[in-house]
């Protein structure tokens, strides 16, 4: 194994039995996921009308989406079960994998010629106006981004920089399903609604990062409702951790990121199939509060995963941070690619007390 800069692989080098002497990793997923779970029925009926006896087969939530997907005349119910309604193919119309809308095609400016997709949910990030896109080891630059036609034109170039978008991120909490107190501490895994806009992207230059300027975007926000974890600490906590108000926002700026990073090791996901918020003083829970995130609508069962594991999972979080060797903090342990502030702030040594302090009284 080549270990990379990222936590997880700072956490795996100093810990190699959680490769050697574990099992097989478990998978998770959320088979009633309504934004997955109801394209796939309209797929189902439009082949074979379903009926009452295929309820078992897809989940108790079948009845309900069904009923919904009538209102929405998608599917039309019969003496022989429901049909698909439409001339055109079920896939064609609906979104079979979940993924949060129509896929954007990264067309050739020039030539029409379509060179791939991107998933609606990355497009903003990925292939916003001026964003340098690769594509089959050639370079190219985007002309314009044709959210309208979910279509963004690129031209073929070598500019001696990449881009990075910058974004600001809002989370409101719909529903808390489960909370378990570690000592004043809280534990909650629920419903969320995550508000994403990007605002702009910088240009760094190739091999040493330079940032070479900033350029404003006019992008509409995007909203996700899916599933999270978060955990909240009280001021005596804050205290007992020697985290003042000056570094309580880079201390858990920089346990989140860590922490995303960490989750592959106890969910099959990789760090882009989630995110994070982190805030000094959240409406909803009035207390510091780490929120991390499915990044699938609906959610994919990866931050119910953590909510189950979360002692094992932030212990390694903080034991990864620890173990790297760098001063104030890198991009092996609490600095992230995709982070939408430029890793800023961030404090590597209050990240680790603050877990520290959280972790004392976790059951």
């Amino acid at each position: 194994m080549i270990a990379r800069d990222e936590p997880l692989d700072t956490y795996l080098v100093h810990n190699p039995e959680s490769v050697f002497h574990t099992p097989v990793e478990s998978t998770v997923l959320d088979p009633d996921n309504p934004y997955v779970l109801a394209p796939h029925l309209c797929a189902a009926a439009a082949e074979i009308p379903l009926t009452e006896a295929d309820f078992d087969l897809f989940g108790p939530q079948t009845p309900q989406l069904l009923s919904k997907l009538e209102k929405r005349k998608l599917l039309r119910r019969r003496s022989s079960g429901w049909h698909w309604t439409r001339k055109e193919r079920a896939a064609d119309l609906t979104d079979i994998r979940g993924s949060g809308g129509k896929p954007v095609q990264v067309v050739e400016a020039d030539t029409g010629r379509l060179l791939g997709t991107v998933d609606a949910g990355a497009a903003h990030t990925t292939v916003h106006e001026g964003a340098v896109h690769l594509h089959q080891g050639r370079t190219y630059v985007v002309r314009r981004l044709d959210l309208e036609d979910s279509a963004a034109l690129v031209d073929e170039a070598s500019p001696p920089w990449t881009t990075m978008a910058r974004d600001t991120t809002s989370l409101a909490v719909l529903e808390t399903e489960a909370e378990v107190p570690w000592g004043e501490a809280r534990l909650c895994f629920g419903s969320v609604e995550v508000t994403n806009q990007v605002v702009s992207y910088l240009r760094r230059r190739l091999i040493t990062g330079e940032v070479l300027g900033e350029t404003k975007l006019d992008l509409p926000p995007r909203t996700l409702r899916t599933r999270a974890v978060w955990w909240t600490v009280t001021d005596d906590q804050l205290d007992a951790a020697r985290i003042n108000p000056e570094i309580l926002e880079g201390a858990l700026h920089a346990a989140e990121h860590a922490a995303i990073g960490m989750l592959p090791l106890f969910a099959t996901c990789d760090r882009w199939d989630i995110g994070g918020v982190s805030i000094a003083l959240h409406p909803d829970t009035l207390l510091p509060t780490v929120f991390v995130y499915d990044g699938q609508p609906g959610g994919a069962g990866f931050a119910e995963r953590a909510f189950h594991t979360a002692r094992d999972w932030l212990t390694a979080t903080r034991d990864a941070i620890a173990a790297c060797e760098c001063e104030a903090g890198c991009p092996s342990c609490i600095q992230s690619p995709k982070c939408g502030n430029a890793n800023d702030p961030l404090h590597k040594r209050g990240a680790i007390r603050l877990l520290t302090e959280l972790l004392r009284s976790a059951t």
